[in-house]
Order: structure tokens, then C-alpha cells, then sequence
């Protein structure tokens, strides 16, 4: 089955990213890709993007070059509570949004009932619609709880190939995909590959997700990237679900 969206991507306006929106861009053309997502860093995170860059956003084409674009974020969780660093009058003129745990904004000192309360608040926020890297070691997760979380809210949990190269900077992040896409199986969550990209070489990379995916057996109807029917239903039922 063919990969056909990156949704985790960054252009220079992280800071700490190496390409343009057009080179990354040109690069999900060249992989086949028929959605690219630009997810830059929310202000939170050091060096992240400015909030004038989300509020300015409605300028860039959605489509360009014959690849859908998709304005996005990525939003850092900033405490237990699940606090995100955008307000929401800028939240909710985004395509999507996905949150994760980063260290300069959340400390590893937190507990693992710490984590599964933002988690749970996260899921329940109408504005986000994928947890980033749910793998990093620093961050203990109940995979399990989180993927009942997130498949009873409609929320998309990330298989991030970035935390699975050799030399990635998140702890355990082989050991720690594999229990992601274990619980997700069991319970029946919808995954999507993201690369993480940072530079337009990566984008729509997904070489290790996908070897990874075949060593569990991971169901591809489970997989948003090969099932572009459930790419806009999936998000209007995330809408839908966590405001009732």
C-alpha cells in the first residue's frame, strides 16, 4: 500500500529546521505524496515559531503543485493539565494540531499519572487531532490507556519514524513504538506515519515505521496514510466527539 501524507513536518520558521515550505514541498511531490502537512513549532519550545506565522497562515495555497497542503502545528504540552502553548482563536483556524511532549517545556521529572492526566486533557481537546512521539523513555506512558483514550476520541497517535533512527535523541524509542503500535492494535486506534522532517530530504520518509509495522502485523486499515476516505471524516469526528 502506498504512503500518500506527511503530517509532522518543519520549515525554517522552527528555528531549528533546514528547508522551506516550497522545498519541502517539492519533496512530497517527488515521494508520490498527495497531502503535505506543515506542523512548525508552537512559540512554547526554544527557538519555536512565532504566533504572527499560525495567524498568517490562510496565505499559503492549499494546494500547490498538485499536493494538497495542510496548515498545522505542533503544539507543546506544557503541564499535567495539558495546557498548549496557542490560544485558541488562533487553534481553531488550523487544519490540525498535534501535541507532544518536549523536554525545554515539560519535565522528565513528571509522573507517569502526570503524563496520562495531560494525555487524557489532550484527547479531550476539540484542537488537536495527533499525539507527537508518544515514545520518548523521558515521558513514562500506559500505551494501552492511551490508545483507549485516544480511539474513544477520535485522536490520531503517532508513529514517528524520526524516534526510530539509530540515533535518535528520545529514550527507547524502538522498544517503546512497537508497545505503541501493540496497544493500538489490541484496542483498535488509528495510527498515522509521520516523519518528523526537518529538512526536505525526510519528508514523507517512512522506512522504519514501515519496517516496524510488518514485524507486528500492524493492521493497514488502522493506518491513515493508506486510507485517504478517512483522512477528512477522521477529523470532523474528532471535532464532533470531543465537544458533546
Amino acid at each position: 500500500m502506498k504512503n500518500i501524507l506527511d503530517l509532522h513536518t518543519h520549515t525554517i520558521s522552527s528555528g531549528h529546521a533546514y528547508s522551506t515550505l516550497q522545498e519541502n514541498i517539492q519533496a512530497a511531490k517527488l515521494k508520490g505524496l498527495k497531502y503535505y502537512g506543515m506542523s512548525d513549532h508552537a512559540p512554547g519550545i526554544p527557538g519555536g515559531t512565532h504566533f504572527f506565522h499560525f495567524k498568517n497562515l490562510e496565505i499559503i495555497p492549499t494546494e500547490i503543485d498538485g499536493v494538497r497542503v495542510l496548515r498545522g502545528c505542533e503544539l507543546n504540552i506544557i503541564d499535567e493539565l495539558g495546557t498548549v502553548d496557542l490560544e485558541k482563536n488562533i487553534l481553531e483556524k488550523l487544519d490540525y494540531c498535534i501535541a507532544s511532549f518536549h523536554s525545554p517545556c515539560y519535565s522528565s521529572k513528571h509522573t507517569l499519572e502526570d503524563n496520562m492526566s495531560a494525555y487524557k486533557a489532550i484527547c479531550h481537546n476539540p484542537y488537536v487531532h495527533i499525539i507527537g512521539h508518544a515514545d520518548d523513555g523521558r515521558y513514562p506512558c500506559d500505551y494501552e490507556e492511551l490508545a483507549k483514550m485516544a480511539k474513544e476520541t477520535n485522536t490520531l497517535i503517532e508513529l514517528n519514524n524520526s524516534s526510530l533512527r539509530p540515533n535518535a535523541s528520545r529514550i527507547n524509542g524502538q522498544e517503546n513504538c512497537r508497545k505503541i503500535l501493540q496497544a493500538c492494535k489490541k484496542v483498535g486506534c488509528m495510527i498515522v506515519l509521520n516523519s518528523d522532517a526537518h529538512i526536505s530530504f525526510d519528508v514523507g520518509r517512512d522506512d522504519y515505521s514501515t519496517i516496524l509495522i510488518e514485524e507486528v502485523d500492524f493492521p493497514k486499515e488502522l493506518i491513515l496514510n493508506y486510507n485517504e476516505d478517512k483522512l477528512n471524516n477522521f477529523i470532523k469526528l474528532k471535532d464532533s466527539t470531543s465537544k458533546e
